[in-house]
């Protein structure tokens, strides 16, 4: 070997035996590592920096993890003289082999501990000079590690997918679950293969609302990445490292669409569409440049389950359960417009359409709920609408029934504080209006997800400015102060001001939970301190009913 090339390569295999050293005590310090990694490193980029005056003055780059574009994590270190006798031959065919002939035998190796090397690695050299720059990889396989992992694999699935809860795999092992599924090592890149185990796990979470935003967001996260990593850049290029805009490639540059993989990415759309609904349209939107009729006819009239459009006597309704979304064009502001507009969508939603879907709305009326807080989307609209004709309170009740779903979200509002439950706007409505929907409010605050929605927080005081506060009414009070948040503030429009009202809300209470009642209260007087104050400033009788609400604190 050359003098040259030898002493740049102990210099380099110098410095990345001290790096491994110390990653090496920090891995294997590492608790409850997942079955489901087979180890953590898989790559290792080499490269030669030039200087800024004179290429030879610059510096030897390490990195350990591959690097994103915009960032500089390597560690760097001097190198000698004898860079500038180094050629490109001789680093091709001298040092790269050496340099990977080192690294294959620390790779098959125990010496940094089992879980240091992932089955695969990856090793990279780049060397530049003043004018041109030199780029080799290579790809090590560890194929023993790879069988390994393919059969803890499938242990995993038959111990912790496939049994019934509650039987559940651990929060690690989600996430490389997740990863696992993209990956065509471990599985084939197909729907009838990955989207079964997808959905048995979400459903065995669906009463885990936690852990299933957390399964949502790692699978959609996986798949993402297969698309952007893998699919998009066979066939696209992206002017930038951010945002989702892809230039499709000019055809002597652009592979051939493989069938199989379309089909896959069109799968990872409407999967990643789950949380991201403007990148799923952006992901057909590409499919269709490359030819895809199914991405086309998803954009146009959706998966072809439910019919797309239907013209009425007063109404043109189309929907795309694709795109998750029903569009709704009033002909006549009259109750029969609304009727059969409610008519359409609750069809569909019998026939299983996504009840979290997006409305577009074309009417000339644009009334809201007086509600504070409430997204001014065009589903609320509709709903504020159709809410002026008492006629139609029933269907919009039915509509209700069949909407409400716990842990979904209507599609009318970007993810946040203002998303809302199917139904939402329908039973805040029929609450505000008639007494007659009271058990559906309370139904409704049975189920709503008080810790991921903010929404109801506001409805105990659009409720009590619309009914008073009225001792008939203390079970749907009570009930829509126990839907709010856990911190949600106190209602300044309710006062506990009367016996029959006291002794209302004490029998309401007693057959709640300490921490129910903590809530009540804090909701209506601020604090158990202020409940205590205003029981010693209050006259009898209502003296002694501020009393038994005070002794329900223990």
């Amino acid at each position: 070997m050359n003098q040259a090339v030898e002493a740049f390569l102990d210099d380099v295999w110098k410095e990345i035996t001290e790096i491994y050293a110390k990653e090496s005590q920090r891995i294997n310090a590492l608790k409850n590592p997942s079955r489901l990694q087979a180890g953590i490193k898989d790559y290792l980029r080499v490269a030669w920096r030039k200087g800024k005056f004179n290429w030879a003055d610059g510096d030897i780059h390490i990195d350990i993890y591959e690097p994103f574009s915009w960032s500089d994590s390597s560690y760097k270190s001097n190198a000698g003289p004898y860079i500038s006798e180094l050629t490109d031959e001789m680093l091709t065919q001298e040092f790269f082999p050496a340099l990977c002939q080192r690294v294959d035998t620390l790779f098959r190796s125990d010496e940094l501990g089992l879980r240091f090397f992932d089955y695969k690695f990856e090793v990279v050299f780049e060397f530049e000079r003043e004018q041109s720059k030199l780029s080799l990889h290579r790809q090590l396989l560890h194929e023993s590690k790879l069988i390994l992992l393919q059969k803890s694999l499938e242990y995993f699935i038959q111990t912790k997918i496939i049994p019934d809860p509650p039987v559940l795999p651990n929060e690690n092992d989600m996430f490389f679950f997740a990863r696992h599924l993209i990956n065509p090592d471990l599985m084939k890149q197909e729907e009838k293969e990955i989207d079964p185990l997808v959905r048995r796990l979400s459903d065995k979470l669906h009463t885990n609302q936690k852990r299933k935003t957390e399964w949502v967001g790692h699978y959609t996260s996986a798949f993402n990445s297969w698309a952007q990593d893998h699919f998009l850049p066979k066939h696209f290029v992206r002017p930038g490292d951010y945002g989702y805009e892809w230039i499709i490639k000019e055809q002597p540059e652009r592979q051939a669409v493989d069938p199989g993989e379309i089909e896959f990415f069109l799968y990872v759309a409407l999967q990643v569409g789950i949380t991201q609904p403007d990148t799923r349209q952006k992901y057909l939107e590409l499919a269709v440049q490359l030819g895809s009729k199914r991405a086309e006819d998803y954009l146009k009239v959706g998966s072809g389950k439910f019919t797309s459009k239907h013209r009425g006597e007063l109404v043109e309704c189309s929907n795309n359960d694709v795109t998750q979304t029903i569009e709704i064009r009033i002909l006549s502001e009259e109750e029969k417009a609304y009727e059969e507009a409610l008519d359409y969508i609750i069809s569909l939603l019998r026939q299983d359409f996504p009840k979290g879907y997006k409305l577009k709305l074309k009417s000339s009326q644009k009334h809201l709920l007086p509600m504070k807080n409430l997204a001014k989307s065009k589903l609320h609209q509709f709903f504020a609408n159709a809410l002026k004709f008492p006629a139609l309170f029933p269907k919009i009740a039915e509509y209700a029934e069949i909407a409400m779903e716990e842990f979904a979200w209507y599609g009318d509002v970007e993810p946040g504080e203002k998303s809302v439950m199917p139904g939402t706007y329908a039973v805040f409505g029929l609450g505000l209006y008639s007494e007659a929907y009271f058990p559906l409010v309370c139904r409704y605050m049975e189920l709503v997800d008080s810790e991921h929605q903010l929404a109801q927080d506001n409805y105990a005081e659009a409720f009590i400015e619309a009914h008073g506060v009225k001792a008939a009414h203390m079970p749907v009070i009570v009930s829509i102060l126990l839907g709010g948040n856990e911190e949600g503030k106190r209602v300044k429009n309710i006062a506990i001001d009367s016996t029959e009202l006291a002794d209302a809300l004490v029998q309401e209470l007693k057959g709640k939970e300490s921490y129910e009642r903590e809530l009540v209260f804090h909701r209506i007087f601020g604090s158990a301190v202020k409940l205590a104050k205003a029981t010693k400033q209050a006259q009898p009788p209502l003296k002694e009913g501020l009393e038994q609400l005070l002794a329900l604190l223990g």
